[in-house]
């Protein structure tokens, strides 16, 4: 049986001048030039000789290629084809971005951390990437960090981290809120083998200030992190920047001689996967149980280190896997989750806010899923470039989705590219004015045109 009634396809040339495979770029690209991208990697960015010519060219060009799925140097050809010079400007070639990367130092991978902080704040300012203006409730930010395995022996800094995977240690910090999804404000690239709270200090007082140079300043922020990051350097950057803090503690003799003091009384029976819910009582039956207690972290430092708040326990029995043959344990044991807090949620709400800290883990996985597929170079501040680059590019796909409609402004990147970005277009010009034909009957083509409206019609009228 013949599946598509058609003719078949004779030949395939690639010859045509006025064809570009990622019309998305455009409006995109358009974005972040109302933004000042160019602008201001020039301004800021000071690599030296030829290397470093043309910086606000060469980033733009490097956060583009990402977006239309560029994951290591050679993919950054994919700006150089059919008419998208026309519309995009001459793109430089890979080898050119490559040295570029090359020429930084750990000083000019701050310059653009610098970069990336004025780029996020100038895209909350023109889009909803970080909700409207008016909004209340929390803010929450999360911080993480993550493995990007490398092979190969000759890259700088890599080497076996705590996973077991060969490869560079990289942190982020996100912020979101309860209708927001998460964006990068600050990024650090470490050695493969960095403890989790190496630099923490310097990446969440990072992380705060840029939040609050955007319109989410004045709200309530609480910072989340695990146990990897529980110190006082952390918890006392965070307090003194004026957020609350949430942070998962490690099970030493103190927290477990606290957790042994909770009345039996106190636990209260919480829901969780595969938990039930009674009609008749209005509560859930579940084995999951919170409880919590006043709590001073840090009692071995000076008492102006030290920071109180309470300690939030979840406890799920631990599993007797002999149970079903006979050999049942004389009493019920638990297994004990605690996390330190500085908040005056109740105790099962701060419970459920702490665990949406997972949500980090998504970034993490949307970022490999792109541009941090691979860290291409075989040179450390090379890498690290490379990571804010993704990072921008990120936040500026998060940009464009939001600005395009509700139905992806959740959406993983992607999806976005896919929709938005990867559409194939046709060039023509008229009246020395270029126009982009794009598919008939695109299914998101309400979407993309929203996202082209905003980027490429005039600008907004500035109100006093």
């Amino acid at each position: 049986m013949q599946l598509f009634h058609t003719r078949p396809v004779g030949s395939a040339v690639f010859d045509e001048p006025n064809l570009v495979s990622a019309a998305g770029l455009v409006p995109l690209m358009a974005l972040a030039r109302r933004a000042g991208l160019g602008k201001l990697a020039d301004r800021w960015l000071s690599v030296p000789t030829d290397k470093g010519a043309n910086a606000g060219a060469k980033v733009c060009s490097l956060v583009a290629g990402m977006a239309a799925g560029a994951d290591s140097i050679d993919d950054m050809a994919v700006l150089r084809h059919g008419g998208m010079a026309r519309v995009l400007g001459a793109a430089h070639a890979p080898s050119t971005l490559g040295s570029f990367l090359r020429a930084m130092t750990f000083g000019h991978v701050r310059q653009l951390d610098a970069v990336a902080s004025r780029f996020l704040v100038a895209l909350a300012a023109d889009t909803a990437l970080l909700g409207a203006a008016d909004a209340t409730g929390p803010v929450m930010v999360d911080l993480d960090d993550t493995i990007v395995e490398v092979h190969g022996y000759r890259k700088q800094g890599a080497a076996f981290g705590y996973s077991g995977v060969r490869g560079l240690n990289a942190i982020l910090a996100t912020v979101c809120t309860d209708t927001v999804a998460p964006v990068v404000v600050a990024q650090r690239l470490r050695k493969g083998n960095a403890g989790s709270s190496r630099g923490v200090t310097r990446l969440i007082c990072d992380a705060l200030a840029t939040t609050g140079r955007t319109h989410l300043a004045g709200r309530d922020i609480l910072v989340r992190a695990d146990s990897a990051f529980y110190s006082r350097a952390l918890i006392g950057a965070a307090i003194k920047a004026g957020a609350q803090v949430s942070v998962t503690v490690r099970m030493d003799p103190v927290v477990k001689r606290a957790i042994a003091a909770i009345n039996a009384d106190d636990w209260i029976t919480i829901r969780y996967p595969q938990a039930i819910y009674d009609q008749t009582t209005g509560t859930w039956i579940s084995k999951a149980q919170v409880a919590e207690i006043a709590f001073t972290a840090f009692t071995s430092k000076k008492p102006a280190e030290q920071a109180r708040g309470r300690l939030v326990v979840r406890r799920i029995p631990d599993l007797n896997a002999r149970a079903a043959h006979g050999q049942a344990t004389l009493f019920e044991t638990w297994r004990f989750h605690a996390f330190f807090t500085t908040t005056d949620l109740d105790t099962v709400t701060a419970d459920q806010t702490h665990r949406r800290h997972a949500v980090i883990e998504n970034v993490h996985a949307d970022l490999k899923n792109s541009a941090l597929a691979h860290l291409p170079s075989g040179v450390f501040t090379a890498n690290a470039a490379w990571l804010v680059c993704a990072v921008m590019a990120f936040n500026l796909t998060r940009a464009a989705a939001t600005t395009a409609g509700p139905v992806l402004a959740k959406a993983t990147t992607a999806t976005i590219r896919r929709k938005l970005i990867a559409v194939p277009g046709r060039l023509s010009s008229t009246a020395r004015r270029l126009h982009l034909h794009l598919p008939a009957r695109w299914p998101w083509s309400v979407e993309w045109t929203a996202l082209f409206r905003h980027a490429c019609g005039p600008p907004a009228t500035a109100t006093t």
